[in-house]
């Protein structure tokens, strides 16, 4: 039986104490909470950030840590230009400082680690499906899930020191690794490990382009359409 999403929690103060870089335009903030917030791989938070005069921006991110017991958490952002939270989280927000947010939020796109699972990742469109990987292993349950990622560039891949795997594939869609065998280009139906598990959901996740291609890609496939799970993102900073 799937678990009902928690209702999302009232805003807490969360520290961060951990800051990795991902890609030169994207970083991971591990954030502990003073409560204990239990998350669903697929979910996401909202963080929200105050300025002295009031005024408050709010931005809501995926949750790219596995469900844990511990009230920690990580969120991975992309610098965006413009952008008043990424960029803010970027340049300024340092170890030990503290942010506001409210979460786990989500109940649809959300993978409990029971049933099998084909993931499509487009590039930050990976941060959910990467709480469903890193689910996955920790049980010894990989065997259950496939996750297909599509970046532009080798620079571009998210996680790339524990991303490659057995249970995934890379498509880089402009420029690829030294003697990487797939030549560049758009996501494929050979790129889908086949054949997909007769019960298996598919979770997609990207900007809306990649959405829809990626979604066309696996109703030819023969997925029928009440199997496929699409989060669909834009640039919001």
């Amino acid at each position: 039986m799937t678990a009902a999403a928690p209702a999302p929690k009232t805003w807490q103060m969360a520290e961060v104490v951990a800051i990795k870089a991902e890609t030169p335009r994207a970083k991971t903030f591990r954030l502990a909470l003073p409560e204990p917030s239990p998350h669903r791989a697929g979910q996401h938070c909202i963080v929200r950030l105050t300025a002295p005069d009031g005024y408050t921006a709010s931005r809501s991110y995926s949750i790219a840590s596995p469900p844990d017991a511990a009230s920690e958490l990580e969120i991975t952002v992309e610098r965006l230009e413009g952008g008043e939270v990424s960029t803010f989280l970027h340049d300024d927000v340092a170890i030990g400082d503290e942010l506001e947010v409210r979460g786990p939020i989500g109940g649809w796109f959300v993978w409990d680690g029971d049933s099998p699972a084909l993931l499509v990742g487009g590039g930050s469109g990976v941060v959910p499906l990467m709480a469903m990987l890193r689910l996955a292993r920790r049980d010894g349950r990989a065997d259950l899930v496939r996750l297909v990622v599509s970046v532009r560039t080798p620079d571009d891949l998210y996680y790339a020191d524990e991303i490659s795997g057995p249970e995934t594939t890379l498509v880089y869609t402009r420029a690829t690794p030294p003697s990487f065998a797939r030549l560049p280009g758009h996501l494929t139906r050979d790129d889908i490990a086949q054949p997909v598990a007769p019960d298996a959901i598919a979770y997609v996740c990207g900007s809306s382009g990649f959405a829809d291609a990626a979604t066309d890609v696996l109703l030819d496939l023969g997925l029928p359409p009440e199997r496929v799970r699409v989060e669909r993102f834009g640039p919001s900073g």
